[in-house]
């Protein structure tokens, strides 16, 4: 006999409405559920074959979730779990791990589904239960979706921020110790006596070299080519220090112009004219160096900014879909960059603008471009294409990946919520659910094809709104 109460059934809300026959049926088939603290009621992957109405205690239910076993809900007294009505669920997911001392009922499966024939308030009761459960579940899963999202956005930011603040630092330092270099030099300057035209001609010839627009770019092989070529030169008119070939290079002098040099100031006038030349022309790099990488900088807060619209309206907004997906890449560019990935943007600038949420369209680049790149991942390279048309009244967009391809058995199923490829640890099986659900918000369309090597997702647009 159990210890269970039809007082204790109806003082749990979801049966306050279920008339008393009904409960005392539950009571008469239930069975009563003991268990101690630390102990546990369920195990991960026994059947969901009963229906567990807690009157006392806490209960903890805990599941893996990336890779870890993590406390998903915690279940306090009264609480009706386990299996439901209509329930499509076949094992349980995780175990349940009483916190405080349990005392309750648990009624098996088939007398639950003998109820739904006999007790019409019974039911309607366990239904909405399992309806509440389902959405709080549901909220939860989108909560860890986004949650994982943003981890890997932030991981891949952090890497695109540190490079620039980095080279900022390093620019900031050496700009620095030249700085510390001038009075020494500039006593050396000082102390030169050269005529105001040599002056000239050595002041035309650092100015052309500083500001000039075309320097031509040299491989690797040219650079060299042409650092040893001053080096010899340098070192067969007395000087010694080649860290001044070093910077020459970097901004295109030849032979030549140190020979015009060499006419206006020739030793030892010209050791000293050199050194402060390449000290000028560091300096010249480190502040260039530093306005690039601010620069850069900049741009990544300006997207992290425009991706999120933290100053738009929650109304849609006539929009070039453009900006979003760009912006979307330069998010998930360390992300590309480590996978080996190749961009190719086929994009139509002439499209009209798209009235929709900026916000939740970056949502949807950010899952298909994402999953773009897990699925290039084996390959340990790929191509990503993306394409954008006008189709009579639809803008479309089109994310092609030369990745393994979707299984032609499960093509069906990759806008279900909660289904996914991908291993245990790396999704939720929520991605392209979200995708879905925000390009019907948008009166929109979304499908898929795929073979190995050719996976093509399909976004279309309406012009007209309505």
């Amino acid at each position: 006999m159990n210890n269970v109460t039809l007082a204790d059934l109806k003082a749990i809300p979801a049966f306050e409405q279920v008339p008393d026959e009904q409960l005392e049926w539950l009571l008469a088939n239930g069975e009563s559920l003991g268990a101690e603290e630390g102990e546990h009621i369920f195990e991960k992957g026994d059947p969901l074959d009963r229906t567990l109405i807690i009157i006392e205690g806490r209960l903890r239910f805990c599941a893996e979730q990336n890779g870890k076993v993590r406390e998903v809900a915690l279940l306090k007294a009264p609480i009706i779990t386990g299996y439901l009505p209509y329930s499509r669920g076949t094992v349980v997911a995780g175990y349940g791990e009483c916190i405080d001392k349990c005392r309750g009922l648990y009624v098996k499966k088939d007398k639950v589904q003998e109820a739904i024939k006999l007790h019409y308030e019974l039911t309607a009761a366990l239904v909405h239960t399992m309806t509440t459960r389902v959405r709080d579940f549901t909220s939860l899963q989108q909560q860890n979706e986004k949650m994982f999202a943003l981890g890997k956005l932030s991981a891949g930011l952090a890497h695109e921020l540190n490079n620039p603040a980095s080279a900022i630092s390093r620019g900031a330092s050496s700009l620095q110790n030249q700085i510390k270099r001038l009075p020494d030099i500039f006593k050396e300057v000082a102390a030169l006596d050269i005529a105001p035209d040599k002056l000239d001609t050595i002041n035309q010839i650092l100015i052309s070299k500083t500001h000039q627009t075309d320097r031509p770019t040299l491989s690797i092989m040219q650079r060299a080519d042409l650092e040893d070529e001053l080096s010899d030169w340098l070192n067969g008119h007395g000087i010694k220090d080649f860290d001044i070939a070093e910077n020459l290079t970097e901004f295109g002098f030849t032979p030549d112009d140190l020979d015009h040099m060499n006419n206006c100031t020739p030793q030892p006038q010209l050791g000293v004219v050199l050194d402060w030349m390449s000290n000028y022309l560091l300096q010249e790099k480190m502040v260039s160096d530093i306005k690039e990488s601010s620069a850069r900088i900049s741009e990544l807060v300006s997207s992290v900014k425009t991706f999120t619209h933290m100053d738009r309206d929650t109304d849609k907004q006539p929009l070039d879909i453009h900006a979003g997906i760009r912006n979307t890449l330069t998010m998930l560019n360390y992300k590309l960059r480590k996978g080996n990935i190749e961009v190719v943007e086929n994009f139509d600038l002439k499209l009209p603008l798209v009235k929709a949420l900026a916000g939740e369209l970056n949502q949807v680049w950010t899952n298909m471009i994402d999953n773009a790149i897990d699925a290039m991942e084996e390959n340990g390279k790929g191509v990503l294409t993306i394409s954008t048309k006008l189709d009579r009244d639809f803008v479309c967009v089109y994310i092609k990946d030369d990745g393994v391809g979707i299984p032609e058995d499960v093509q069906s199923q990759v806008f279900d919520p909660f289904f996914t490829t991908k291993d245990m640890g790396k999704g939720t099986g929520l991605g392209l659910d979200v995708v879905t659900r925000i390009i019907r918000q948008h009166n929109g369309t979304v499908k898929v094809a795929s073979v190995p090597g050719n996976t093509e997702f399909t976004v279309c647009f309406p012009l007209n709104d309505n």
